[in-house]
Order: C-alpha cells, then sequence, then structure tokens
C-alpha cells in the first residue's frame, strides 16, 4: 500500500506529477496525438508515449492507478554496502587504515579480486560510509585516516552563493558606462600587478584605454591592499581631472580597499568577471610587454622607482600600430594640449 504522503510528495522536475498524469488521460480520451499533449505539457512526446505504454491496463490509461503505480515503484530500500561486516568492509576499512584514498581503493579491489563481483564498491559509496555515520557503518577512527581530517563532507558553494572578498561591495565591469567600451573618451584605466619572485614584491600596472599611455607603481615590500591603495592614489592624483574617469581591475584581493581609493580620489572602481582576463586587454598586453624588463621569478624590489619610470617612457615612447603608428606619450600629450 502506498501512503497518501508518497503519492502527494514534492517531485524533481522530470518526473511526472499527478496533475498531469489526470491531464493526459484527459486529453487522451479526446484522442489528442502523443506531439499535441507533449506540447501542452511541456514534454518530449517520446515521454507521452513510455507513459502510456507502461502504466496501461487493457489499453485503458488511468492517471491514479499510474502514480500509485511509480510511486511504489520508487521505493527501493536496501541496506548500505558497507554496513553488513564482511571481507568486502573488512578490505576497505583496512586500505583506509593505511591513508589509502577511497579511489584507490576502489581500483585496488579490480585489481585484486578481478572475478568476484561482490567485492565490489564505488568511490562515493566509501566515502558515504565514512561521512554519513548512521548508515555507513565505518568506525569514526578509519574516518580519521582520510588527508583532509574531516569528520564531515564540506559542501562546494556555487558562484552566485559565494561570500564577497571584500567588505565594500564590487561594482561589476557590466555596470561600467557604455563610453570606457568604446575607447572614444579619454580618462578610462586598466590595472592590475605584476608579481615578482615568492610573491614578495609587485609593480603596480595601470593603463589608459584610449590612448594605451602606461604608469607604474612602486611596491618593493609587498602588495597588500593598503600598500597597493598607497601607490595608486598618488599615481592618479597627479592626472587632470577629465583624464580621472574610471578604473578597472580584477577581483585581486590587493583591491580590498578599493573604496577608499575611490574617495580620495574620486574614480569609480570596476571589477572584472572572475578569470576574464580579456576584459582587461589593454592592462593584459602591456603587462606582457613589461615581463622583457622585469622578467617572471626574479625580484622585482631591485627596481627603483626612477627604473619604473624610465620603463614607462620607453613603453609611450614606442609607435603603436593601434594608433596609426603614433605614440602613447604623444596622443596623451595632445589631450592635454587640447583640453
Amino acid at each position: 500500500m502506498v501512503s497518501l504522503a508518497a503519492l502527494e510528495a514534492e517531485l524533481d522536475r522530470r518526473f511526472l506529477t499527478l496533475a498531469e498524469r489526470e491531464t493526459i488521460a484527459d486529453l487522451r480520451r479526446q484522442n489528442a496525438s502523443l506531439r499535441e499533449i507533449g506540447r501542452q505539457l511541456g514534454r518530449p512526446a517520446s515521454t507521452i508515449k513510455r507513459e502510456l505504454d507502461r502504466r496501461s491496463v487493457d489499453g485503458v490509461y488511468r492517471p491514479y492507478a499510474a502514480q500509485r503505480a511509480w510511486a511504489k515503484s520508487r521505493a527501493r530500500p536496501k541496506a548500505a554496502k558497507l554496513a553488513a561486516d564482511g571481507p568486502l568492509r573488512e578490505f576497505v576499512a583496512a586500505k583506509l587504515a593505511q591513508r589509502w584514498s577511497p579511489e584507490q581503493v576502489c581500483h585496488a579491489l579490480v585489481e585484486d579480486f578481478p572475478h568476484d563481483e561482490s567485492m565490489r564498491v564505488s568511490t562515493e559509496t566509501i566515502y558515504q560510509a565514512i561521512y554519513v555515520q548512521a548508515r555507513g557503518g565505518l568506525r569514526r577512527e578509519v574516518a580519521d585516516a582520510l588527508r583532509t581530517g574531516r569528520t564531515r563532507r564540506k559542501p562546494h558553494t556555487s558562484p552566485d552563493q559565494r561570500t564577497s572578498r571584500f567588505v565594500d561591495e564590487m561594482v561589476m565591469i557590466c555596470e561600467r558606462p557604455a563610453e570606457v567600451e568604446d575607447r572614444a573618451v579619454p580618462g578610462h584605466w586598466e590595472g592590475d600587478l605584476i608579481v615578482g619572485t615568492g610573491s614578495a614584491s609587485a609593480i603596480v600596472t595601470l593603463v589608459e584605454r584610449s590612448t594605451r599611455y602606461v604608469m607604474l607603481g612602486h611596491l618593493p615590500g609587498g602588495h597588500s591592499a593598503e600598500e597597493v591603495r598607497d601607490v595608486l592614489v598618488p599615481l592618479i592624483t597627479t592626472l587632470p581631472d577629465h583624464l580621472r574617469g574610471s578604473l578597472t581591475w580584477d577581483q585581486g584581493c590587493e583591491m580590498a580597499a578599493h573604496k577608499q581609493f575611490t574617495i580620495a580620489t574620486g574614480v569609480p572602481v570596476y571589477f572584472c568577471d572572475p578569470h576574464s582576463p580579456w576584459q582587461r586587454g589593454s592592462n593584459e598586453n602591456t603587462n606582457g610587454l613589461l615581463r622583457q624588463y622585469f622578467p617572471k621569478g626574479t625580484d622585482l624590489s631591485i627596481h627603483s622607482p626612477a627604473d619604473l619610470e624610465h620603463v614607462a617612457q620607453q613603453l609611450n615612447g614606442r609607435p603603436r600600430k593601434t594608433l596609426g603608428w603614433r605614440t602613447p606619450a604623444e596622443r596623451l600629450r595632445d589631450l592635454l594640449t587640447t583640453t
């Protein structure tokens, strides 16, 4: 006998509901085609055919009988594979005690017992036995052999549920004004860090989007949010107001003080989407050019502010194809003299 709760339980969308089965019966009595029934329910015609073939009795489809039959077929309770004593459980427990991973245990069973199907267990079943004590039955001491040392599973949070790494809420690049995108209006910058060996030193890199003009900041002793803020503020405030439009950065923790930077300079900060370096394409390209001067894996603290200024002048003095073979310095000078 199937309980009323089982018949009316909330189901996954892929399962037909009682109301849908009633609709199938009604439309079938009206000689509606399988495709028409599927269209009205938002289901493939194959789903309707399979339901009618499987649940009809003597060619007649009865929705309530079909629902009861389906609900009864769902309940297939069985004991967990590792809950009972036996050679399988002993083998798994012994290997876990030797600090084997569940995946290693799973493959070892196939190697050691190639013709014994009773000596098979999936990696997931082993994890279930460890983490769900009442169901799995493996002792907590065995769980301690796992490399993580956890006795409970750590849930994976979906991207839209993750906590922001910044106290002050980020303004994402999708909210950046449209004028920034086409590079027609000057004064919008892209920023990033290039980091030295051991992540002990860094250089702030700023690139203006319309002129490709480069500015560099010195971070010889670290790149905390406060250190980056204290370098960015004087760099940006050397510019006239009409060239302080915006700053686009990735979601690195070095920009945790972005709100303080904006208050000090009046420049809003927009953040790229995760793993989307092309949203700062000019800056990424410039960082590649800078690695000619500051190779990866080297100590960047050995370079003085004067060294950085010299490198910036060299880059700003290079003619660029994207600028019609003019230089970033020439383009910026035009902006400063005409506005």
